[in-house]
């Protein structure tokens, strides 16, 4: 027999009891902050029609979708157009004999067609909450995978900015709970369709931002070069870099973006509602304006948000931001939406380089009963079906092992306490606390008390 290839796809990951118990101690914080502002769950598909992601994350966004093979390809009679399909494939066009399904990319454009589907039963405006895995075709590297979760919050059906600081908030007090310093970057995609305005015209945009957006990954230089190459003329890439080189505090940006691009109506506009979150917002110290942030999914039309983690070369934990029409695409216009996202898998990364995770968060058993006599052994199962009952997490090593290694089995499992010995006699336990190493005789109701 070959020997197999025991392994899994780049970019996918299998995850023990500890990193399982670490990760849904994220997924709870948020979660619970989440539904302290009023948001309610939603799950929808692993995979959604293809004509549903696609033209919605650019150009960029829409070769990194994983695209599912039709069934039944490899039937006879379905040669000549799987072979079609594949030719069409190669040249970038999509056939429906090859894929009409993908997986999601994100948690956002399937939420936008959930919406559109049920719009007419949601009660205006609509909070929801999602956790889910998504995946890209990635180049996998530290801190981006294919496959991930991704964590969201939005609201569809209302205009008001007092949504952006809400989420302002949602995000300071999710990341003040996990104990993880961030910078909560804040721009807004009106500000850059006025730079691209006075650089051009509005059908440079999507360039532009899509290149501003690589700034932290490929430096000035190269920005630049793209820029060139996308047909930008050189005095118009003159004001994208003074547009990228401005800095100062809060109120020092403000000033400047309004002596650049403050004359164009849209360009106000965007500068206005920054203002407006800013000042609501006052009691929050860790907001930067960002104008360099461009978040380069397409459907963005105002504020854009994203969460820098202080202290670790790592990108961003979070992102999101305003996208008034998104809901268009599926036939329903003039829906408002705007949500933010937090990226699970490099909040655990963080968390993991920070040492922020509770120190005991890895333990399954708070107890474990050693294997003794069989008459010891008789007490501890009932007196562990006790404890069970009264919410206790514990357990019992069924095979009769030398103590040595009943002792290698608690501290691997990180089991705080371990009763190795029974007094069938007088029905007391003795208790050794693995950490400290302290040891008591106690009855069963200080047994409970000790380890509750």
């Amino acid at each position: 027999m070959s020997k197999i290839n025991v392994s899994i796809p780049q970019g996918t990951r299998d995850f023990d009891a500890t990193t399982v118990k670490k990760r849904q101690f994220i997924f709870n914080t948020i979660k619970q902050v989440f539904e302290l502002y009023g948001f309610a769950p939603l799950e929808t598909p692993a995979m959604e029609n293809l004509e549903t992601l696609m033209g919605k994350y650019g150009d960029e966004g829409d070769k990194l979708i994983f695209k599912i093979l039709n069934n039944g390809l490899d039937h006879e009679n379905k040669k000549a157009s799987a072979t079609s399909a594949f030719e069409n494939v190669l040249i970038g066009k999509n056939d429906k004999n090859l894929t009409e399904r993908a997986l999601k990319y994100d948690l956002t454009i399937p939420f936008a067609r959930y919406v559109a589907m049920h719009h007419t039963k949601l009660t205006l405006p609509f909070k929801r909450y999602q956790i889910q895995p998504v995946w890209r075709a990635d180049r996998p590297q530290r801190g981006r995978y294919r496959e991930f979760y991704q964590c969201d919050a939005d609201v569809v059906g209302s205009t008001s900015l007092l949504n952006e600081v809400e989420l302002i908030n949602i995000y300071n007090t999710a990341f003040n709970q996990l104990k993880i310093p961030v910078t909560i970057k804040l721009n807004n995609r009106k500000i850059l369709a006025a730079l691209a305005e006075i650089c051009g015209g509005v059908q440079h945009m999507i360039n532009i931002t899509v290149a501003i957006d690589k700034l932290d990954k490929i430096g000035i230089e190269k920005v630049v070069a793209e820029l060139v190459e996308k047909n930008i003329a050189t005095q118009n890439i003159e004001i994208i870099k003074q547009y990228l080189s401005i800095n100062g505090n809060n109120d020092e940006k403000l000033a400047a973006i309004k002596n650049l691009i403050g004359t164009v109506e849209i360009g106000k506009n965007g500068i206005d509602e920054l203002s407006y979150i800013l000042k609501q917002t006052y009691n929050i110290k860790n907001i930067a304006l960002d104008f360099t942030l461009a978040r380069g999914l397409n459907y963005y039309t105002g504020c854009i948000f994203e969460i820098k983690a202080e202290g670790v070369a790592i990108g961003s934990i979070g992102g999101g931001g305003r996208y008034d029409d998104l809901t268009s695409t599926f036939g329903v216009p003039n829906i408002a939406g705007v949500g933010v996202s937090f990226g699970i898998d490099r909040i655990y990364d963080v968390m993991e380089d920070l040492q922020l995770f509770p120190e005991k968060i890895s333990q399954s058993s708070k107890l474990l009963f050693f294997n003794l006599s069989e008459t010891e052994n008789e007490i501890a199962f009932s007196t562990m079906q006790q404890l069970r009952s009264s919410g206790i997490a514990c357990e019992m090593i069924f095979e009769a092992h030398k103590i040595p290694k009943q002792y290698k089995y608690a501290e691997a499992k990180n089991i705080e306490f371990v009763v190795n010995k029974i007094d069938s006699t007088t029905g007391l336990f003795t208790v050794k606390n693995i950490f400290s190493g302290e040891t008591k005789e106690v009855d069963y109701n200080d047994l409970l008390i000790l380890v509750k």
